[in-house]
């Protein structure tokens, strides 16, 4: 006992020679701090700059669906910031009284405070109450919260002479350029309040699901104590403490008269009363987390956001903005509820669908059969398969006989009536070099045998029917007439991520004579962009999750515009519809067709992949089917049981146009009833 009572005594000591140093200006002689221990903590502070700078307090963004409805919370902190206005009158008057009650008539420094604080705590053998003003927690709170380092937060943390009076010096700078208004409002935006929640509109939110505007005293009282100690007073994990703390704020603020005797002591009879939210941070807990994950990649290319991928994911996380997305809760259950139903997270195959608004390229749901999460829980996984791999990191898979419309476009693109007719044996010797490749590319060398699969050829097919009934010697003839270039070209500027230039010198598989059997990678999202390209009548516009940002203020950051080209006649486009319409208009798809005009294209690569493609006027979707390993890597379908149902024979009809319909026909009700464009000015049209 007496050495603690010779500790105290020292610290009586050492708070009055500090009063004595900051009363005198902090004008100190090397010498005088020499005692002290502190020669070069003396040069370093007479060296160091008076004024702190402030940077932008960090702020949680929220992500919004198409309604404005929360989807998602991202942040580094946890903070709302909120003006002093939207604070309640409670809890400023129980901060201050139990933080710093003379704020208002002291200055940086509050020397009777202080004494009154150590004095208080002395007698008490615990520390009860603060001897840092308001000011001086804010200037240490910004050093932490400011720091880039771990090395810059020990410092701002270190119990010594020469950080107390930096801390001092700071807060009297402080004082000199800002109003005390401001002071308490930054102070209550900044500090840490348990649970995860910066500041008192996210502790509010946290701990009683209210703003910080609508808390009443009880409530007041124990985020006020908190500040104290949060992880000690957390009031989910040691409730006692907490509603002990609280009570002494209270005690506190009727020893000051802020609220009467009578008052507190009901407040004190009350419960802790918490009604907590917890925020998920992140986008694995939402209700569409892959369409989450690649709005927050599709963001972090912009450079409109900042200079690198770092600086424009730490605005995404902390800059407090509000991000509207294109997404529309009914196309996301729609399309998650089809690919659940024909999918199981575990299976060794990924079903998975995307949706597209045509003529503005507004991604309105994304779903896939593997949930997000780690490896912890089979059958979970954070490649996002709907998309391209620059925004889910999977590669794709080979899309088939989906590619066959990009062919049938460049030939309608180039004059070949619809009713061009060749013969279509079951199985042909193709001569590459019968295929002309872009200029200045070598040509194709070499022969092959392709053959019509399980589809069996009438012997002469014209566009109509060598397209619906997805004949392959038809349209490798037609490619012959077509050239491996123009199919390849189109494909890219619809939204096929292909890679291989035009014009360059060597012949990557992508572009090969046997491209319309769709042996290039692609993901849900690429086909579905593409088809949206014929539903628009040749108007491509490029994917896009996003339509607007917005800041704290409702500031407008950026608005994200379609982005579009016309990159066919749109009596072309007409003419694919009205080919393409006959896939479900009594075509392998008609157990698909909608209760509005639609068309589509089926799609199989060898049993391993298998999709469908297709569109209303109003809304393309593509969905598909793909054996896979754990790893993301293709397998088989065949013999596999998906969906609790074992495959064999697996086609695009059977197990992807399924997919693609319960989803569609989920949603057709709320789409126009409008008719494709009849063809206008193409030859051959069928009546």
């Amino acid at each position: 006992m007496a050495s603690r009572k010779g500790r105290h005594l020292c610290s009586l000591l050492l708070v009055s020679v500090l009063m004595g140093v900051v009363a005198s200006g902090l004008v100190l002689p090397v010498a005088g701090l020499a005692g002290l221990g502190a020669r070069a903590g003396a040069v370093e502070l007479l060296a160091s700059p008076t004024g702190l700078d402030l940077e932008p307090l960090p702020q949680r963004t929220e992500i919004l669906d198409a309604r404005g409805d929360v989807l998602a919370h991202v942040f580094e902190e946890n903070r709302t910031v909120v003006p002093l206005a939207r604070t309640s009158t409670r809890l400023r008057q129980a901060v201050l009284s139990i933080e710093d009650y003379r704020f208002y008539q002291h200055g940086a420094l509050d020397l009777r405070g202080t004494l009154r604080a150590l004095l208080t705590n002395v007698g008490s053998e615990d520390v009860v109450q603060g001897g840092s003003t308001i000011t001086q927690q804010l200037v240490k709170q910004t050093l932490v919260t400011q720091a880039d380092s771990r090395a810059e937060q020990r410092a701002a943390t270190e119990r010594s002479y020469t950080r107390k009076l930096m801390e001092l010096r700071y807060a009297i700078a402080m004082e000199d350029t800002h109003s005390k208004d401001w002071i308490l409002e930054r102070y209550l935006n900044t500090v840490y309040l348990g649970g995860g929640a910066y500041g008192v509109e996210a502790a509010a939110q946290r701990w009683f699901s209210v703003r910080a505007a609508d808390l009443d005293l009880g409530q007041s009282a124990l985020i006020a104590g908190m500040i104290q100690s949060p992880a000690a007073l957390d009031p989910s994990a040691t409730p006692d403490r907490a509603r002990a703390r609280r009570d002494v704020v209270l005690a506190r603020m009727a020893q000051l008269g802020v609220v009467t005797e009578r008052r507190a002591r009901q407040a004190q009879r009350q419960p802790l009363g918490l009604d907590p939210t917890v925020l998920s941070n992140g986008c694995v807990d939402t209700s569409a987390p892959f369409f989450c994950a690649y709005a927050l990649r599709h963001l972090a290319t912009d450079p409109d956001l900042g200079a690198t991928p770092r600086e424009r994911t730490a605005l995404l996380r902390s800059g407090g903005l509000r991000i509207h997305t294109t997404l529309e809760p009914s196309h996301q259950a729609a399309a998650d509820a089809s690919v659940s139903t024909y999918t199981d997270p575990t299976d060794q195959a990924i079903g998975a669908l995307a949706m597209v608004r045509p003529g503005t390229g507004a991604v309105t749901g994304l779903a896939q059969s593997r949930p997000m999460g780690g490896d912890a829980v089979e059958g979970e996984t954070f490649l996002n398969f709907t998309v391209p791999h620059q925004y889910g990191d999977s590669n794709g898979f080979q899309a088939g006989s989906t590619f066959k419309a990009f062919v049938l476009a460049a030939a309608i693109e180039q004059g070949v009536p619809l009713d061009r007719t060749y013969r279509t044996p079951d199985e042909m010797v193709f001569d590459q070099a019968d295929f002309a490749n872009c200029p200045g590319a070598p040509p194709f060398g070499g022969t092959f045998v392709v053959g019509n699969r399980a589809v069996a050829s009438s012997g002469t097919e014209d566009l109509y029917s060598g397209t619906r009934n997805s004949i392959n010697t038809f349209f490798l003839q037609l490619t012959q007439e077509t050239g491996v270039c123009e199919p390849f070209r189109l494909a890219k500027e619809m939204g096929v991520r292909l890679t291989s230039p035009e014009g360059s010198e060597s012949t990557l598989p992508e572009r090969t004579p046997i491209f319309p059997l769709g042996v290039v990678d692609a993901s849900p999202l690429e086909m579905a962009e593409a088809y949206a390209t014929f539903a628009a009548r040749g108007l491509h516009c490029d994917s896009r999750p996003v339509s607007a940002i917005r800041d704290g203020a409702d500031h407008l950051v950026k608005e994200y515009e379609p982005v579009c080209e016309q990159v066919m006649a749109g009596s072309t486009a007409d003419a694919v519809n009205d080919v393409l319409r006959g896939v479900l208009e009594g075509g392998f798809a008609a157990e698909q067709a909608l209760s509005v005009p639609s068309a589509g294209k089926t799609g199989n690569n060898e049993g391993l992949s298998v999709w469908f493609a297709g569109h209303t006027p109003h809304l393309a979707a593509a969905a598909m089917l793909a054996g896979a390993d754990e790893a993301g890597n293709p397998t088989s379908l065949d013999g596999t049981v998906v969906g609790g149902v074992p495959i064999y024979g697996a086609s695009g009809s059977a197990y992807a146009a399924p997919i693609w319909g319960d989803a569609m026909k989920a949603v057709d009700d709320s789409l126009p009833p409008d008719d494709f464009t009849p063809p206008v000015g193409v030859s051959g049209v069928q009546p």
